[in-house]
């Protein structure tokens, strides 16, 4: 994540692309932006605001040869000269309209803009940014005619959120420039991060956690929810997400034997594992650091919620990882032949 308090943008450009699927075409701007001082104030936060809450990093990547990675080579080309910044700019979008080859991917404005006094992990440096509008949100535009208001209906972008963005940060690790992404407007998941930027992720250890507890979340989804029932899906969601809380380190084999009381569960977990390493084309370390950052991000998308087909919804605290265990009870009433959960409780809340 970034920090943007003393960040300026000191070049800005808009292009447009278009879809060659669709047979619509590019248009280019020759000339930078030169902001007034209220759409400055506006525009700087909107395109940064996004990066401040980013975990993880990506670096480029290529089949071959990192170096022949376009964008790697156009944010080159910006870095060590500024006066090709138009340029490239037009190049980038060139480069985003070869990745149209379906009828969903959408036209819309690209902006380029080169940031300075990004901050990042205590270092301050220079970032190219590039984003794609591609949603634009309908307002009314009220004027005077005749001595009378009237109303029309105009579409413009939102200042909220930008649909697809990426910093480019000049900045490198033993793995390449230091590249972070977002993108709120996933229709295509390979479009903006594998073909436009063709990135990955870096081999560090928010990495690694995330991966980690992604596999966990799978296991518990596909594995343990299917074989024993929701109580024991979140029952092991919750130890997990307590264990990542108490370590810094994550040993594998300790995790195991903490979480785990029986022998089978183990070996599915165990073969779980080895399968989702294949399936995912990722290796999960045995032991690695634990990013606090992102244990804090993805706890946020794990469903804990027991949906009963009576209406009835059963929510369960994922940072108490023994109530669901002393507290619920899961059982079959013989006379109504369903299910049920019995709630152990002091007082309502």
């Amino acid at each position: 994540m970034i920090t943007r308090k003393n960040a300026t943008i000191s070049k800005f450009i808009i292009h447009k692309v278009g879809n060659k699927h669709n047979d619509t075409k590019n248009a280019f701007s020759d000339k930078e932006v030169h902001f007034d001082e209220e759409s400055y104030e506006l525009m700087l936060p909107f395109l940064l605001r996004p990066f401040g809450s980013v975990v993880q990093s990506y670096r480029f990547n290529h089949h071959s040869n990192v170096a022949l990675n376009e964008i790697n080579s156009y944010a080159k080309s910006i870095f060590s000269d500024e006066d090709s910044f138009v340029e490239t700019s037009k190049n980038i979008v060139k480069h985003l309209y070869e990745q149209s080859d379906s009828a969903q991917i959408k036209t819309g404005d690209v902006l380029v803009a080169l940031f300075e006094g990004i901050e990042f992990k205590e270092m301050v440096t220079n970032a190219i940014g590039i984003f794609k509008i591609e949603n634009k949100t309908n307002f009314f535009q009220t004027y005077l005619e005749n001595n009378s208001y009237d109303v029309l209906v105009q579409q413009g972008i939102s200042s909220k959120k930008v649909d697809k963005g990426c910093l480019i940060l000049n900045q490198s690790d033993m793995e390449g420039n230091i590249i972070l992404s977002v993108d709120n407007n996933s229709y295509d998941a390979q479009y903006w991060l594998d073909k436009f930027l063709n990135i990955k992720y870096a081999d560090d250890m928010n990495n690694h956690t995330h991966n980690y507890l992604d596999m966990c979340s799978e296991f518990s989804t596909e594995i343990l929810k299917t074989s024993y029932g929701e109580q024991e899906r979140n029952i092991f969601l919750a130890k997990t997400i307590d264990y990542f809380k108490e370590n810094e380190i994550i040993n594998v084999e300790n995790f195991k034997e903490e979480i785990f009381t029986e022998e089978k569960h183990i070996q599915l977990f165990e073969d779980f594992k080895k399968e989702y390493e294949s399936e995912q084309n990722v290796l999960l370390r045995n032991q690695f650091d634990l990013a606090e950052a992102v244990v804090k991000k993805d706890k946020k998308k794990i469903k804990t919620d027991i949906k009963l087909d009576t209406n009835i919804q059963i929510k369960l605290d994922i940072d108490a990882p023994d109530a669901a265990q002393e507290y619920l009870e899961r059982g079959f009433d013989e006379e109504k032949k369903m299910y049920y959960y019995k709630v152990f409780f002091n007082a309502e809340g």
